[in-house]
């Protein structure tokens, strides 16, 4: 193992390294999409909501 030149352990541990900012970078993506997601989720709702209130008021003065 120790016969191997210096400059194959530099790139193996760069292939180790770059791997585990993949998986790193791909989990904060995922995390702040999910984020997103439920923020426009939210905004949706309240929206839905509102419409629901106005239609109620419209259908009560009729």
């Amino acid at each position: 193992m120790l016969s191997l030149p210096i400059w194959i352990y530099f790139v193996i541990l760069g292939i180790f390294t770059s791997a585990f900012m993949a998986i790193k970078t791909a989990k904060e993506d995922k995390e702040m999409e999910t984020e997103w997601i439920e923020k426009e989720g939210k905004v949706y709702m309240d929206r839905m909501e509102k419409e629901k209130e106005r239609r109620g008021k419209v259908n009560v003065s009729e």
